[in-house]
């Protein structure tokens, strides 16, 4: 039987760009580029995406366009021993799509308030207190607020719809999710450099400081943050990308995407700081105070009493951000999904449909943990964790593979037959050299300064040991136990060189 394709180019890009494009690039990229130098952080940032983003990005499609599968089964067919790397970007997948749809729950919860502005007046009280009602302690209270349960059955059916048909009905979705929270972004940053005091917001956020390219740690956020907002090591690029005909396009689709997800960070730092400048200056205060460190208290505490300072449509542009936010990270999160069900699918010739319900209904009853009144403990210490070691673990072992088995030239090869931009030897550098000597900097420079905190007793946001045992340490081993328990069986033919 023949594997289902894309329905066209424009669906399989959409789509791409709607996975690479999620929650963090409106509330991560702005704040790191207003802490790592404004203007200045650009330099580091598109030098990474040149160097190591858009490679990777490469790799990727290439992996699941040459073997028409999904990670765990492509990198098989490279060779058995990788076949764990392939199912631990798959767990790493599965393992964010478990909390990513509580937050979408609480933006389901501020789509319903944004019409009262119930916030108004203490905006941090109503997100932690009336929304959440959080906890004194990661243990303290399981019980689960039913608005915030209706919210995530919301966002778990509607994951399910999107993928229901396999990248069938995924084609259509992302027509409307995809372009719709563009839309909006755009006019939220109309509305927001219009607005009396942006012109403060906007240089806070570009005014460039050269002298930060000096520390090498801005660097390692720029490469941090390509390799977080690409979607690259979850396994997401490799499943879409196996549903791509043989004749399709890889550079180009691949430059596409990348430039597109970067385009949207771009321009949410004109919508958050173009109405925080006006924010800073009802309240007679500066940018900074008022900016907070980004993150969820953006989202949800400090753009929103942003938005109630505006001079008319608060409702209105109200409701548009939150939408925008729902329609950003639905695409992340059936993305997720996807790369799941499709491993499992490809891996035990199961039933696709099947598959994905069965993904569906395991990740509704684990989200359904941090969607109580602890579970923001919890949230914060897994995303920390995940994202810190296991993805960067991830797309570091996957260029290593590049290097060791696969070979560059031969890669760079296959690309250039299909593709309509080709790709020099310079490539080879890229990928070969750049890309793995930044990520292992990045992770040693991580497990260093844990390993140093560790000894001087300094963990994570001050959480208990045992919190960061079982949230970090633990779950970062289970991970890694299962993907060499998911690789031991073996049950397709490998594809021929």
């Amino acid at each position: 039987m023949s594997r289902e394709n894309w329905g066209s180019r424009t669906a399989f890009v959409l789509a791409a760009i709607g996975s690479a494009a999620g929650l963090g690039n409106v509330w991560r990229f702005p704040y790191m580029a207003a802490q790592n130098g404004g203007g200045a952080f650009l330099v580091p940032y598109f030098i990474a995406l040149f160097t190591a983003g858009i490679p990777l990005l490469i790799f990727e499609f290439y992996m699941g366009h040459r073997y028409q599968s999904g990670a765990p089964t492509a990198m098989q067919n490279i060779g058995e021993k990788w076949e764990p790397l392939g199912w631990l970007s798959v767990l790493v997948s599965f393992m964010i799509v478990c909390y990513y749809p509580v937050i979408m729950a609480w933006v389901f919860n501020y789509v319903w308030h944004s019409f009262s502005l119930a916030w108004q007046g203490d905006s941090a009280g109503f997100f932690f207190g009336e929304i959440l009602e959080v906890s004194s302690g990661p243990a303290a209270d399981f019980g689960m607020k039913i608005p915030i349960l209706i919210g995530l059955l919301l966002t778990w059916f509607f994951i399910w719809w999107a993928i229901r048909e396999g990248v069938k009905s995924v084609g259509v979705v992302v027509k409307v999710t995809v372009t719709l929270p563009i839309i909006m972004l755009i006019v939220l940053a109309i509305r927001g450099v219009t607005l009396p005091g942006a012109i403060d917001g906007i240089n806070y956020y570009l005014d460039p400081d050269f002298s930060k390219l000096l520390n090498w740690k801005v660097w390692a956020d720029a490469y941090g943050q390509i390799f977080f907002s690409l979607s690259v090591a979850f396994g997401v690029m490799i499943a879409y990308s196996s549903f791509l005909p043989k004749d399709s396009d890889i550079t180009n689709n691949a430059i596409m995407t990348a430039l597109a997800n970067c385009g949207t960070s771009f321009l949410g730092g004109f919508a958050v700081f173009g109405t925080l400048g006006y924010m800073a200056q009802v309240q007679g205060a500066s940018v900074a105070d008022v900016a907070g460190t980004g993150g969820l208290g953006m989202a949800f505490v400090v753009f929103p009493e942003a938005l109630t300072t505006l001079p008319f449509g608060r409702v209105v542009f109200s409701l548009i951000f939150f939408i925008m936010l729902l329609t950003l990270g639905i695409d992340s999160a059936f993305s997720l999904v996807e790369s799941v069900s499709t491993a499992f699918a490809d891996k035990f010739a199961w039933n696709r449909k099947k598959t994905t319900i069965g993904v569906v209904l395991v990740g509704f009853v684990f989200s359904l943990i941090f969607a109580t009144k602890s579970g923001l403990y919890w949230l914060d210490v897994v995303d920390r964790y995940v994202n810190a070691f296991g993805i960067i673990s991830v797309a570091l072992l996957e260029a290593l593979m590049v290097v060791t088995a696969i070979k560059v030239d031969t890669l760079r090869e296959y690309v250039n037959e299909v593709s309509e931009v080709h790709l020099g030897k310079w490539f080879n550098y890229l990928l070969g050299l750049i890309t793995p000597l930044f990520l292992s900097v990045i992770l040693a420079g991580n497990i260093y300064n844990e390993i140093k905190n560790l000894m001087a007793g300094t963990l994570y946001e001050g959480y208990p040991l045992w919190v960061i045992g079982v949230g970090g340490y633990l779950m970062l081993a289970a991970l890694v136990i299962f993907s060499f328990i998911f690789g031991m069986r073996k049950t397709r033919a490998r594809v021929d060189e």
